[in-house]
């Protein structure tokens, strides 16, 4: 299975996508992969999400689809149905990291404490997901963070945009930042997927030197 650790490889922004249009998935997902951005998070918060995460799974090849606002069994085994590579949750539980596991859908789970932190790495996952970053203490709370973690890697998701990306990605025990910023909704209304690529071309230039 992929090790959910590697999707920070592939830039440092994972765009956190929500999807109102199952027609806009393809040409959303085509316009991400052209301006670099290969990994997509398609978040379950509209009724359409999984069949956009089908589409973008069968007709592009090169993106890394995973589903976000996983919450339970049935959404773990529905994502990975879909054609998702891996999972992303709000929080963690054991609960939805043993349906992750049964299903063979790699988790990337939220937290927002210490005592999420642990309860994740009790059940063996490193690199988590810090939601929602910004409401739960931004830059500092990852400072406070690393001291008693400094072998946990974070995505830090919510909140963040292009301009304060680059104070996440600077500190030491973040390896990629979650974003909705990529996928506009008004560009997606639209139909602007040049300005989508742009907008992925100007979040690769974030990388961490």
């Amino acid at each position: 299975m992929l090790d959910t650790l590697t999707l920070a490889d592939h830039g440092p922004v994972i765009p956190v996508i929500v999807l109102h249009d199952v027609q806009h998935a393809v040409p959303m997902a085509e316009a991400l992969v052209a301006g670099g951005v290969k990994v997509l998070e398609v978040t379950l918060r509209t009724p359409v999400a999984l069949r956009a995460i089908e589409a973008i799974a069968r007709a592009v090849p090169q993106a890394i689809v995973g589903a976000g606002t996983l919450r339970g069994a049935a959404d773990a085994r529905a994502a990975r149905d879909a054609g998702c590579v891996f999972g992303v949750s709000p929080g963690y539980t054991p609960a939805i990291g043993a349906a992750c596991r049964e299903a063979g859908l790699p988790l990337l789970p939220g937290v927002a404490s210490a005592s999420e932190v642990m309860a994740a790495n009790a059940d063996g996952l490193m690199f988590l997901k810090f939601f929602p970053a910004v409401p739960a203490g931004g830059t500092a709370m990852l400072k406070a963070l690393h001291g008693p973690f400094p072998d946990v890697a974070f995505c830090p998701t919510g909140g963040i945009s292009a301009q304060t990306a680059p104070q996440f990605l600077a500190l030491p025990n973040v390896r990629v930042c979650g974003g909705s910023w990529l996928t506009p909704a008004d560009a997606l209304e639209r139909g602007d997927w040049a300005r989508i690529t742009a907008l992925a071309r100007e979040a690769g230039a974030l990388r961490k030197s």
